[in-house]
């Protein structure tokens, strides 16, 4: 099951007697269990039917055992097991699984890891239950998932701000659910969440970030670019050197690819770039500004500078002079 037919089915009040929970993004593992957790039984029902045990401090036969009784006037009694990723042979919940108590919920919470879908014990789980598997997004698909997330919460998002918001959180899903719920406090609901609004409420320079030195440099915009350069160098903290090579690294190899592009209409460059067509235009001025050999330049160019980051090659040159040094190459 994905994430939204496990939380459309609870919120429908249909049950699985197992839940297992896994995978390297904790925001939907954490999303599934705290739902369970707050919603399937009532305050007084949670008193005697809803236990929450932790993985070091528990085993198997231990589970087993909580997962066997039968609930105390309620219908259901819920299992939380958290951190059961630390439970040596968990595979040994087999017997259980196999033939689950039906008023028992029971919440395995396995994060940052796997189970090997090939094998009987995965397969069981299938059967008799929910096993869910929450991968991490990709960076290009943050800027989508924080639209869809706030159009829930009532809201809606411009294509700049929630490219601004992508960029400069990353692809954590915690940390990016924390900066929207503290902006929409004050905003009334059927809004729109506009650069300025984050700028305002998140401290995110509108006019100083990767995404407009991204776009400077496309543009060859020398003046804007080393303005910006002078911002991120007097603000080291929010815009360190590793993240600024990563991105317009990206960037570049995007622009290496739409120079290779037969078809270079603006659907097929989006679909191809994996970008939003809003941005085909600044991929086709930074192409009249960058041959494909300048390009294939500045990328390894952006290598060297990036292992310099990291002290090879360098020993004492400093982060904001290695970025100067880097956007005059890049530029020049």
């Amino acid at each position: 099951m994905n994430f939204n037919q496990v939380i459309t089915d609870l919120k429908n009040k249909i049950y699985y007697p197992v839940y297992f929970l896994s995978g390297e993004e904790s925001f939907f593992i954490d999303e599934i269990s705290n739902f369970i957790e707050n919603n399937v039984l009532s305050e007084s029902e949670k008193e005697f039917n809803q236990t929450v045990l932790y993985g070091r401090e528990t085993n198997v036969p231990m589970i087993i055992s909580y997962a066997k009784r039968f609930p105390m006037m309620s219908n259901y009694q819920v299992i939380i097991v958290k951190e059961a990723q630390d439970i040596q042979k968990i595979e040994e919940l087999l017997s259980y699984i196999q033939n689950p108590l039906k008023s028992t919920l029971l919440v395995i919470i396995y994060k940052y890891k796997k189970i090997d879908k090939r094998k009987t014990f995965a397969k069981t789980i299938v059967k008799n239950g929910v096993l869910f598997e929450s991968s991490k997004l990709y960076d290009n698909q943050i800027p989508d998932w924080i639209n869809n997330y706030l159009k829930q919460k009532g809201y809606t998002i411009s294509i700049k701000a929630s490219t601004l918001l992508s960029e400069f959180l990353g692809t954590d899903l915690n940390k990016i659910v924390n900066e929207i719920t503290k902006l929409i406090i004050n905003i009334p609901e059927n809004s729109e969440i506009t650069d300025v609004l984050i700028e305002q409420n998140i401290g995110i320079s509108k006019d100083f970030n990767i995404f407009e030195l991204q776009k400077a440099i496309g543009k060859k915009n020398i003046f804007k670019a080393n303005q910006i350069c002078n911002y991120f160098v007097a603000n080291p903290k929010d815009n360190p050197l590793v993240k600024t090579i990563s991105i317009l690294y990206i960037f570049f190899s995007k622009l290496l690819i739409y120079h290779q592009l037969m078809d270079k209409s603006r659907n097929n460059v989006a679909s191809a770039l994996s970008i939003k067509p809003f941005f085909v235009y600044d991929y086709q001025i930074a192409a009249k500004n960058f041959s494909f050999e300048n390009v294939s330049n500045i990328i390894s160019c952006l290598r060297e500078y990036d292992m310099k980051t990291k002290g090879v090659g360098n020993i004492s040159t400093k982060e904001g002079e290695l970025l100067k040094e880097l956007l005059f190459k890049i530029l020049h």
